[in-house]
């Protein structure tokens, strides 16, 4: 919901305030745009989510003699496993000697050391680590001493760093379970603190609080279960596994999650004080009215000074009044103070493990990432209760408060997320060719869907202030006990029916307040928590993908790294060993290039080094252009590859590179075609090696 109408608009014509309304909205817009573009066009690089820069040996070389040890460099810091990088031979032996380390002490590498004597052979190097935000990363290259030469590896022996499926759903519901369980705990305590203190006495409120406390403390354990299987990509089975568990409690997000666990311990205590002092009811005040002393004399005074009796009785009832809430207000405050340090603390300890955590300005993106999550509960979790709330009768009042604080969360996502939003995509290009871009914008349609809905849960409050007989309070109806009651011990059937007569008897003093505009605003606000439920599954997966400026690094460190094996020989053609491939395609675009068929030829379409051309035919038959053309390997069945081609244009539609294809098997060929800016499709196609 936005902010109610500030009271100096009152004296404005009706027509005036319509007319600047939209225009407030429009001049808002206009800033947060122009301040994103301009962010966007000035977007330096950063760093999150790992990728490989550069090997030794490089990938796809041949040298002379066996090296001592292969040495991975990435684009930042990595966490280690003690098989975070294997290396095996061409019979798929391991000849690496384990136990893998950062070189020289430098954070952004991983070095593990090789048995001597070893063959001439193509060695396959399979790697895994977990970069500095928390992702886990992974993938396989080759090399070979010598000569390239086949080679055949175990199934087991190259795990990639893709999560199993049912471990990398559950861990994925986990996270989206914990925001939501955050949001509901912050943001109902929030809105009783603020804005209804009688509620922390209703039964519905408790259990919202509840409720929170008790899902994010499930889906926080759940994680950490969850996390060391789904960095090693192993089944649900080891989630029990207590080694992982350890090797979790160790790396940024294992930390992250034991100081949640100890925060929500304290939480506990917080819920505690909050309904204990909050939930109990007020002291009724005494005060002596104006006849209230004894004797001629006080009568007599009466008569002689009624109007100054009359003014002292009020002033003495006022402040007897203050001073009986005053217990309630110290201990709003001081539950105020202690409710913000743990709704701080406990954000940061998504924000200290995540994207927030790395890259250029961390300084400024931990406070906005930690604005961000608070503002999001306040929001969110505020509407939770405010369902809650107008169920119970509450007035107008606490309306208005409520969309004041949701004015000012609003304001504050808008500014924390345009950041958000430059630091994670880095180029406007990023917005509509990448997984991240995608989702940041079903993220933002999906707010803008909730702030029409809040506009219409604007107009109810508006209806709801207008008419004074809806806009009040409505007292709580005590609920009478049926006629009839019996005994504990007598009939089951019999006090069956009673326990229906008072169930119904409860639901009907709920619904007394629920007026026709008082049920139009719960409506509207219960779509507005719909939809914030989508906000909240598509924030999860954001957080679970690679930043839009990452897609660009993997691309230059992939064509970077054919690039830096100048040293190994071309591949060897031989008449009749060409294997062609045709892979229609369709981007579903409406330029010329936007369907037609890619050809891939492979020579000599066996093991080792092969030559790779590419020819892309629009739906005419003749050759077509593409902004951007991307050709990948990948033997599924061994869990390698992706393995990319770095490709050279030679004229229109035409490509040619060379690959290495270590292993005898069907691999599957990816061609990712984009005709245009938004535009893109990735069409597959499998073939047999050996």
């Amino acid at each position: 919901m936005e902010k109610a109408a500030h009271p100096r608009s009152a004296s404005r014509p009706p027509a005036a305030r319509r007319r600047s309304v939209p225009l407030r909205i429009a001049a808002a817009l206009g800033t947060l745009g122009t301040l994103l573009a301009l962010m966007l066009a000035g977007a330096a690089p950063a760093s999150a989510h790992a990728t490989l820069d550069s090997t030794d040996p490089s990938q796809n070389s041949v040298v002379a003699t066996a090296p001592p040890a292969v040495t991975l460099t990435f684009s930042e810091a990595v966490s280690l496993s003690s098989d975070s990088v294997r290396v095996l031979d061409p019979a798929g032996k391991a000849v690496d000697t384990g136990n893998p380390a950062h070189a020289d002490g430098k954070g952004n590498t991983a070095r593990v050391g090789l048995s001597s004597g070893l063959a001439n052979g193509t060695y396959t190097v399979a790697w895994r680590a977990v970069s500095e935000d928390s992702h886990p990363v992974g993938g396989a290259f080759t090399f070979s001493i010598g000569a390239p030469s086949d080679t055949s590896v175990s199934t087991t022996a190259l795990q990639g760093a893709k999560a199993d499926g049912l471990v990398a759903a559950l861990y994925g519901t986990g996270r989206t379970v914990a925001y939501a369980a955050f949001a509901l705990l912050a943001g109902v305590a929030a809105f009783v603190l603020v804005c209804w203190p009688a509620g922390a006495a209703r039964r519905p409120v408790q259990r919202l609080l509840m409720t929170g406390w008790t899902a994010l403390l499930a889906s926080t354990v759940a994680v950490l279960m969850l996390r060391g299987p789904y960095e090693r990509g192993s089944g649900v089975g080891q989630a029990l596994d207590l080694s992982l568990v350890r090797a979790t409690l160790d790396e940024r997000i294992g930390t992250a999650l034991a100081a949640r666990l100890l925060l929500l311990a304290a939480a506990g205590i917080f819920l505690s004080l909050l309904v204990g002092q909050l939930g109990q009811p007020p002291k009724p005040v005494a005060t002596a009215g104006p006849g209230s002393g004894s004797g001629s004399d006080t009568d007599a005074d009466a008569d002689a000074e009624p109007h100054d009796d009359d003014t002292e009785a009020a002033e003495l009832h006022e402040l007897e009044q203050r001073a009986a809430a005053r217990p309630q207000r110290e201990a709003r405050i001081g539950l105020g103070v202690a409710g913000l340090v743990l709704a701080v603390a406990l954000s940061a300890t998504w924000v200290g493990a995540d994207h927030a955590s790395v890259g250029i300005q961390v300084w400024l993106a931990l406070p906005f990432g930690i604005l961000h999550l608070i503002a999001m509960a306040l929001w969110l979790g505020g509407l939770a209760s405010l369902l809650v709330a107008l169920r119970e009768g509450v007035g107008a009042e606490v309306v208005d408060r409520f969309s004041r604080i949701a004015f000012g969360s609003v304001a504050v996502l808008a500014v924390t997320g345009v950041y958000q939003s430059w630091r994670g995509l880095g180029s406007w290009s990023a917005l509509t060719g990448t997984e991240y871009g995608k989702l940041l914008l079903v993220k933002t349609g999906c707010v803008v869907v909730m702030l029409g809905v809040a506009w219409i849960s604007r107009s109810w409050l508006a209806r709801l202030r207008s008419a004074p007989a809806e806009a009040a309070e409505v007292e709580r109806a005590e609920v009478p006990e049926p006629v009839g009651a019996v005994a504990h011990g007598e009939d089951p059937v019999r006090r069956a029916q009673l326990e229906r007569q008072r169930a119904a008897a409860r639901t009907a003093g709920r619904e007394r307040g629920l007026t026709p505009t008082r049920a139009g605003l719960r409506r509207s606000v219960l779509v507005e928590a719909l939809v914030a439920v989508a906000v909240l599954v598509v924030t999860t997966m954001l957080t679970n993908s690679p930043p839009g400026r990452v897609a660009g690094e993997v691309k230059a460190a992939g064509n970077a790294a054919p690039a830096a094996a100048g040293s190994a020989p071309a591949p060897q053609t031989e008449p009749g060993r060409t294997v062609e491939l045709k892979l229609p395609y369709d981007t579903k675009g409406r330029t010329p290039n936007a369907k037609g068929t890619a050809t891939v030829t492979l020579n000599p379409a066996r093991t080792g080094p092969n030559e790779v051309k590419l020819a892309l035919d629009g739906a005419d038959g003749k050759p077509v252009d593409v902004p951007e053309v991307q050709l990948a390997f990948t033997l599924p069945d061994r869990d390698l590859g992706p393995l990319p081609v770095a490709l050279t244009a030679e004229g229109t539609g035409r490509w040619s590179g060379t690959t290495q294809l270590p292993l005898a098997g069907t691999w599957v060929v990816s061609v990712q075609i984009r005709s245009s800016d938004i535009d893109q499709t990735t069409p597959t196609q499998q073939f047999k090696i050996g």
